[in-house]
């Protein structure tokens, strides 16, 4: 069978691909692989490449058609290096110290059960702020999502910034299980559309679990020239609705 090559299907990675952080399961591997001969697959992460690498393979570039690291700011096609964006030029360095400055004493004021190390990740296109630290363990991970779900530390701090630094044309996007990252606004995931043109694709579905407002899927899910968006709380649900949406006879 042929490829279509106007059609793609993007893929979020934790909670859709992947369980958060851990590796991609063979038998995903397989049904994105039986998926390409169908249609072109891309993924779009929140995260830098390296973390999207430790979850989909070392040779992951070459697993999907278009790879998006950091909402599509770092960019491959076919394997080959598209693009790469700078949030650096986009503030300046004044800025980006008066930022990480609010953050890290906001943090230390901050009263949650455990804190563990490395509150801010500075990223190419981004910066990603984890009340707890982003060094905390597995089960500290889920622990702190269950609280954060409860106390709404994130959304709370989130508010707070977008008040102090309202003049800094910046957006916030809560993602993953501790953490929120923090763009210039329209370097959310639509950002990554910008390299798949409009007269090459027709057809273009999005498969992700933050697809609410807020949540760093949403944008790209409520995008005008996403055809059909799925909402997954699991891997295990992603694997169904492709089976069912693109194999069933």
């Amino acid at each position: 069978m042929s490829q279509n090559k106007n059609t793609i299907c993007l893929f979020d990675v934790d909670d859709t691909l992947t369980k958060p952080r851990n590796a991609i399961t063979n038998e995903m591997k397989e049904l994105l692989v039986s998926l390409r001969t169908k249609i072109k697959i891309g993924v779009v992460g929140g995260s830098n490449f390296i973390k999207i690498k430790e979850q989909l393979g070392e040779n992951f570039i070459n697993d999907f058609d278009y790879v998006f690291a950091e909402n599509g700011l770092i960019a491959y096609k076919d394997g080959s290096l598209l693009e790469i964006q700078d949030i650096k030029k986009y503030l300046g360095e004044e800025n980006i110290k008066k930022f990480i400055n609010f953050v890290l004493h906001y943090i230390a004021d901050l009263d949650i059960p455990i804190k563990r190390g490395t509150f801010i990740e500075f990223r190419n296109g981004m910066l990603n702020v984890s009340p707890i630290g982003r060094n905390c363990s597995q089960q500290e991970r889920e622990e702190f999502e269950k609280y954060d779900l409860e106390h709404k530390i994130r959304s709370t701090m989130v508010s707070i910034l977008k008040e102090e630094f309202k003049s800094f044309g910046l957006q916030y996007s809560i993602g993953g299980q501790i953490s929120f990252d923090v763009f210039p606004i329209g370097w959310d995931k639509t950002y990554c559309l910008r390299h798949l043109p409009d007269g090459e694709f027709k057809t273009l579905y999005f498969f992700g679990d933050k697809t609410f407002l807020g949540g760093n899927d949403y944008e790209i899910a409520n995008h005008p020239r996403i055809t059909q968006s799925f909402t997954v709380n699991s891997p295990s649900d992603t694997l169904a609705i492709l089976n069912d949406f693109f194999f069933k006879k």
